[in-house]
């Protein structure tokens, strides 16, 4: 198996639109579990979610004998903690409250190795290049990174097309939830028309929009708008929601029911 090459990143350039699920539960088994689902990313969410560096590698670890593709959002944009997550063998990122050219390119070049970037060679320590034994690791390390710009700010949202057209950005995913609160929580309605603006923008921009969203019937709108990149719950709410349903059909009557 060729370890560098990076299938999301080219199911994407494919055209391929992704559904995924946000990981908070800071378990390699739950996120081996979820593996074997249908899902075709799990993002293992450090910035909300207390993963350690260490969490995060049990976590790709757990999942690379399955079809399902890891990818972290990082809690910042700090070089220092993106070439981390490189040296692990992180290969695609979130990277949150995008809102400037300036901070997407800075992040592009915290992920690659000079002369296009700022990225520290470490091989002979990282899981990525195989400890060295992986040849031809740095010459191919820096096309196979992919580098997700999460805009959720009015300032984000106001220099989308400069973000956009900052080179090694493969994607401008659109976060719903911090972007409403930036813009001073507009009704529901005029949030989702935000959406479908920003999504719109970001492709006639010539680049890729992705956006959270539970809601299928929502999330197939803003598909129908250009949306690439789907992420479509976390493995916390699947938890905290089943057991609840599950208690409530044992205590008040219901057909639920659990497969142990």
């Amino acid at each position: 198996m060729d370890v560098l090459s990076n299938q999301f990143k080219q199911r994407l350039a494919d055209g391929d639109t992704v559904i995924g699920l946000w990981s908070g539960l800071v378990s390699s088994l739950a996120a081996e579990m979820c593996a074997q689902s249908a899902f075709d990313f799990l993002l293992f969410d450090a910035e909300h979610a207390p993963y350690s560096d260490g969490d995060v590698l049990a976590c790709i670890q757990a999942i690379s004998a399955y079809d399902t593709y890891p990818i972290v959002r990082t809690v910042s944009d700090d070089p220092m903690v993106l070439k981390r997550y490189c040296d692990i063998g992180v290969q695609t990122f979130v990277v949150p409250m995008v809102e400037t050219a300036a901070q997407a390119t800075g992040i592009v070049e915290g992920v690659r190795y000079p002369p296009d970037g700022t990225r520290g060679l470490g091989t002979s320590l990282a899981r990525a290049a195989r400890w060295n034994q992986v040849p031809d690791y740095v010459a191919r390390a820096n096309k196979e990174m992919c580098v997700i710009c999460q805009v959720e700010t009015r300032q984000g949202l106001e220099n989308l097309e400069d973000i956009a057209g900052v080179e090694g950005v493969d994607m401008i995913f659109i976060g719903p939830a911090d972007l409403g609160a930036s813009l001073g929580y507009p009704e529901q309605n005029e949030m989702i028309s935000i959406v479908e603006k920003a999504i719109t923008d970001i492709r006639s921009f010539g680049n890729r929009a992705g956006v959270f969203v539970v809601d299928p019937t929502l999330a197939a709108r803003y598909v129908d708008c250009g949306a690439q990149m789907i992420g479509a719950g976390t493995d916390c709410g699947i938890l905290v929601n089943g057991a609840k349903r599950l208690a409530h059909s044992f205590k008040h009557g219901g057909s639920e029911k659990g497969d142990y």
